[in-house]
């Protein structure tokens, strides 16, 4: 059966425990007031040969929850997670830190081996060092109470020691913005209105009367769906004119005619005459 880490009670039938990490071996210290609002120097512990450690302790962090009793209300359970230093050897608990905040342990400063944790006991709080001989052991350590904190809810500051995991699924749902139907309906049409379009027509027709408008209307769509020759054609690109359009099949075949007719040769030019001595005798 299940117990309470803190009183040794048993809990119900439903509660469920897991371990979220173990260590073997940690250094417990006892260690001085804190003099900075920084934080805690691990060096001041182990100073003069370790002269305040108090202890080698196994360490356990204990996640413990219970399912809510109510049957209609299965989705939310208690969630509590407890830091637990235990006699290695009996496995007799020597002091427990129930993680109720992320301020219960603080890493110390000036190495990331050592940890302050703050534990309770008999009405009675105290903070005291603890110190693991590897950094995995105490990047794994981090890692777990990172864990706990997201499975808690610790979102700010203060924390609470119980957490329910389906807190999120009683929250009433936001309301979903209603859709829109921007497709257009039978018989609907959809207007443009170029920018200054507007405003040169009317300054112009107040000058030059209605005559003027539609010449002024006319201008202005044209300037803005004409469209610029490419660069190095017509007559303002080095004052080339534009080349002319190629000729036609009809045109060929009439050049063709008068150059047969201007270069074909007649008798005459051949020595022939049709005079008298045009014909042999």
């Amino acid at each position: 059966m299940n117990t309470d880490p803190l009183t040794g009670l048993p809990l119900p039938a439903t509660a469920i425990q897991r371990i979220l990490y173990l260590s073997p071996k940690v250094h417990v210290y006892q260690i001085p007031p804190l003099t900075s609002t920084k934080g805690y120097n691990a060096a001041s512990w182990t100073a003069d040969n370790n002269q305040r450690q108090i202890f080698t302790a196994r360490l356990r962090i204990l996640e413990t929850s219970i399912p809510s009793p109510t049957p209609t209300d299965s989705d939310h359970e208690s969630v509590s997670t407890t830091i637990l230093l235990e006699d290695p050897s009996s496995g007799q608990l020597f002091a427990a830190a129930p993680y109720t905040s992320p301020g219960v342990v603080e890493q110390a400063l000036d190495s990331s081996r050592f940890f302050a944790v703050t534990v309770v006991g008999e009405g009675r709080k105290a903070i005291l060092g603890i110190g693991f001989e590897e950094r995995s052991e105490a990047f794994d350590f981090s890692i777990s109470l990172q864990d706990a904190q997201r499975v808690l809810g610790f979102g700010g500051v203060n924390g609470t020691s119980n957490s329910s995991r389906g807190g999120a699924k009683s929250k009433k749902p936001e309301q979903e913005e209603p859709k829109r139907d921007f497709s257009l309906k039978a018989g609907e049409t959809i207007s443009i209105n170029f920018a200054g379009r507007g405003r040169r027509a009317r300054g112009e027709d107040n000058a030059g009367g209605g005559g003027g408008q539609a010449r002024n209307e006319k201008s202005e769509t044209d300037a803005l769906f004409s469209i610029k020759p490419p660069p190095g054609t017509g007559v303002g690109a080095g004052g080339m004119p534009l080349l002319p359009p190629p000729p036609t099949a009809k045109s060929v075949k009439e050049e063709r005619r008068r150059s047969r007719q201007t270069f074909e040769q007649k008798p005459e030019d051949l020595g022939f005459d049709d005079g008298e001595f045009g014909e042999f005798q």
